[in-house]
């Protein structure tokens, strides 16, 4: 049985807080602060397994962060995590345990369902390796959608130069038509594996999903839908009648974003082997221990979890922008749009209480440089303030030492100049550009400054391989139940996305026969236009 802990805004530490911002929290500034003490960088960083942060470009001193840790103490974060780890129900909506962290727990650990766990691993590796070995087989389909689609998505192409390359992975996900159609066009029926992921083997774009790909399949002569496709689902009956005998199982304690540790990482063991998965795993759980050992103080999710806190609640920032500076990491920013707003998004508390305070943030990025041309225009000179995160990779898999020393400087030089910023004063002192004839020099040097202290955070690996990018998930995974706890919120329901689906089930019908009766005038008008001619 969980115990209750405190809300984080009926705790001595929020009123603590509160007090803080008022009196110093709120008029801190970074060049400041930095000119002021020279071990701030040492200070506010942390070691963790595989991932370096420098976190001491944030909007936070030393009793910022006294204050963060007492809130995250009398909210009883510890003894919530320990409850989870322990595979209590603290999925208390849905009355199911938290055990994403049991997946990765190396064989005869002392953990929950270790056994049933690393038997289904051994025999999902196993497929893995055979489909390897498979010269036939040069094209994998995985069809899935949520936390089926976006994990793997996301690791394939990060996991790049460990890649098998007999192998091309494609991944199909949205219900469009237009996903499927191109994957299709350069197939062969007798060379492709169709992967199709969903628990229950009901979802509904990923079942519609797979029956084109069926019928594709049998439409093109293949003739062996048992060798063709796979299953990664618990409905091993629904899978038998669709014709797939090769199917590998979870459990109903694995959220779809937390899967991509379950059978729902076939596709990255086919692409990368099974030496390399367990390294994923193995990464993760090195930073699981972290997370459930290390102090407070300098446990790394605790503290991004802690700033998220601050920055939501206190702040008042709306967003977080996530930059990876690795091409390799492009599906991340996406990957943790899933993870932490279907996670966070909530209104209520555990008791069923609407919230005073706001939740999670909106998640966004694109991969650096790609983002400086594009968004980093409104991180640097916009009204609203966007904490950034910038993730570096010390080494690359690739050759280009040229091309990968400016993605570095430009990772640098962008944290830099949000932080520094530049004064009119100095922009004025500048050589200015051509300008129209009649802007003055003082308004063309106001264009052209920066407010600056805009913080940012900046994660380092030393290289991305399988086990660094289970340890960067993992981390994101514990920050996410940081925050959530300490909002008082079950970050592991997601009731928000349950509306739609049933309003789209009775609306499938409509779109067919054009019966519009009952309907609100908007949805009705919609659905007349396209039932018209």
């Amino acid at each position: 049985m969980t115990t209750h802990h405190p809300r984080c805004d009926a705790t001595a530490a929020w009123a603590a807080l509160q007090g803080h911002w008022q009196a110093h929290g709120r008029e801190l500034d970074l060049r400041e602060a930095f000119a002021r003490d020279p071990g701030r960088f040492n200070a506010f960083s942390v070691q963790a397994p595989e991932v370096f942060a420098d976190l001491s470009k944030n909007l936070i001193d030393t009793a910022t962060l006294h204050f963060l840790l007492d809130l995250a103490r009398e909210c009883g974060l510890e003894a919530r995590r320990d409850a989870m780890l322990r595979g209590e129900p603290i999925n208390r909506t849905e009355g199911r345990a938290v055990l994403h962290t049991a997946l990765r727990a190396p064989a005869g650990a002392a953990t929950p369902f270790n056994a049933e766990v690393h038997g289904v691993l051994a025999a999902m590796l196993a497929y893995a390796e055979q489909v390897r070995a498979d010269e036939h087989i040069t094209d994998i389909v995985n069809i899935g959608i949520g936390g089926s689609d976006l994990g793997p998505q996301m690791v394939v192409p990060a996991l790049d130069a460990f890649a098998h390359r007999g192998k091309r992975l494609h991944f199909v996900s949205n219900v469009d038509g237009h996903d499927i159609t191109p994957v299709l066009r350069g197939l062969d029926p007798e060379r492709t594996l169709f992967i199709v992921a969903s628990k229950t083997f009901t979802t509904q774009e990923t079942m519609a999903n797979a029956a084109v790909a069926r019928e594709w399949f049998l439409q093109q002569g293949g003739t062996d839908i048992a060798r063709h496709f796979a299953a990664t689902t618990t409905n091993v009956a629904a899978a038998a009648q669709f014709g797939i005998t090769t199917t590998f199982g979870f459990w109903d304690w694995v959220g779809g974003r937390y899967s991509l540790w379950s059978a729902i990482g076939l596709p990255i063991a086919i692409a990368v082997g099974a030496d390399n998965f367990r390294a994923l795993l193995a990464g993760a759980h090195a930073m699981d221990r972290h997370f459930a050992e290390a102090p407070l103080a300098n446990n790394l999710p605790v503290l991004l979890g802690l700033l998220d806190v601050w920055y939501r609640n206190f702040h008042g920032f709306t967003s977080r922008s996530v930059a990876p500076y690795h091409q390799g990491l492009a599906r991340l920013p996406a990957y943790l749009q899933q993870l932490e707003m279907e996670s966070n998004g909530k209104r209520v508390d555990m008791q069923g209480q609407p919230l005073p305070y706001a939740t999670s943030p909106v998640v966004w990025g694109e991969p650096g440089t790609n983002g400086q041309h594009a968004y980093f225009q409104m991180l640097h000179q916009g009204t609203g303030v966007v904490p950034v995160e910038f993730i570096a990779v010390k080494t690359p898999s690739h050759t280009h030492a040229d091309l990968h020393a400016k993605l570095l400087a430009n990772c640098l030089a962008q944290s830099q100049a949000l932080m520094l910023g530049k004064t009119a004063a100095e922009a004025a002192a500048e050589k200015a550009p051509t300008a129209a004839a009649d802007i003055a020099p003082a308004v063309l040097a106001r264009h052209r400054s920066f407010p600056g202290n805009r913080p940012s955070t900046t994660l380092l690996l030393a290289a991305l391989t399988p086990h660094s990018l289970g340890a960067l998930i993992a981390m994101y995974e514990h920050r996410v139940f940081t925050s959530g706890a300490l909002w008082g919120i079950n970050s592991f329901d997601q009731w928000g996305v349950e509306l739609g689906k049933a309003l789209c089930s009775q609306l499938l019908p409509r779109l067919a026969s054009g019966d519009t009766t009952g309907l609100d005038a908007s949805t009705a008008g919609l659905l007349a236009k396209l039932h018209s001619a």
